[in-house]
């Protein structure tokens, strides 16, 4: 890492009984399976390589678990700026469910009836930006799918819903940084070799 760049790691949190299911878990505080316990813990030697000079995680307790077991707990400091996206009256249902009741609906373009709309996620990520940038060195964000992938279309275009394009599993890592001067994602969807 040159000078005094950043590099901003961000990792979803394991898997939930929610988040197999395919439920929209935005403030639920639902924890992690057992397998998703496994798949942080499977974070550890991939995580372990690197210095991190500053490690956030969201306050929902599957993120924080995450970092725990992937060795970073010690270290963690909660940021509510990374809270998932409030999804109103859509929390714990599925998109196939959305779908039978309106054809085509999808989390990106539809209202969010007593939840964040796309545009308050974006300005609430802006603030967070604005935060890391502050911050020089590799830096380690423990969350949620939909933040992550707002985060990262924030980061490269100023745009939130670029992150419909950027598939994020559980337990997953995208790497933000730089192409010289300009923003860019440098890894994305990592995760940890089998085995590991």
């Amino acid at each position: 890492m040159k000078g005094t760049q950043r590099e901003i790691w961000l990792i979803r949190h394991g898997e939930t009984a929610w988040s197999r299911l395919g439920k929209h878990t935005g403030r639920t505080d639902v924890p992690l399976t057992e397998h998703g316990r496994e798949q942080a813990r499977a974070l550890q030697p991939l995580l372990a390589g690197q210095h991190f000079d500053l490690v956030l995680s969201s306050p929902l307790q599957r993120a924080v678990e995450t970092c725990r077991l992937a060795g970073l707990g010690e270290r963690m400091q909660p940021e509510p700026l990374l809270l998932e996206w409030d999804y109103g009256l859509y929390e714990g249902r599925t998109s196939a469910e959305m779908r039978a009741e309106m054809p085509g609906w999808t989390i990106w373009d539809a209202p969010m009836p007593q939840g964040e709309t796309l545009e308050a996620l974006q300005q609430r990520v802006e603030r967070l930006i604005e935060r890391l940038e502050k911050e020089t060195g590799r830096i380690a964000l423990f969350a949620h799918g939909h933040v992550l992938r707002v985060l990262a279309g924030v980061w490269m275009a100023g745009q939130a819903r670029l992150g419909a394009h950027l598939l994020l599993d559980t337990a997953a890592v995208g790497v933000l940084g730089y192409e010289h001067e300009q923003r860019a994602i440098a890894r994305w969807n990592l995760r940890p070799e089998p085995g590991l």
